[in-house]
């Protein structure tokens, strides 16, 4: 990490695997992350945390049992811990993610 600004689109020229996520910062115990998805990943849910997305390029449709929420650039959504989730990308999309440190990506 560095103590100098980070640059996001920098750190994403470098994430080459989708749903595979990079730590480019932490802060008050949390990861700072951003990642490139596409297709559907597996439903699942965070007990003791909240799921924090951020679409940086693209469009990420995510998906709850009773609705799904459609974010663009800019957008951001927080899914409440404990609903079941999934997040699915048409095509790709570069996301940030907030999370604590030691989140199972998968859930509880």
């Amino acid at each position: 990490m560095t103590s100098g600004s980070i640059n996001l689109s920098s750190h994403l020229a470098t994430v080459h695997e989708h749903w595979s996520p990079k730590v480019v910062g932490q802060f008050n115990g949390h990861n700072l992350m951003v990642v490139k998805v596409k297709g559907e990943f597996a439903w699942h849910k965070h007990d003791n945390t909240d799921d924090f997305f951020q679409v940086l390029q693209g469009h990420l449709r995510i998906e709850m049992p009773d609705r799904a929420v459609e974010l663009n650039p800019g957008e951001i959504f927080i899914v409440p811990r404990g609903v079941m989730h999934r997040p699915i990308a048409e095509h790709e999309t570069q996301i940030m993610l907030i999370e604590p440190e030691g989140t199972d990506r998968t859930g509880d």
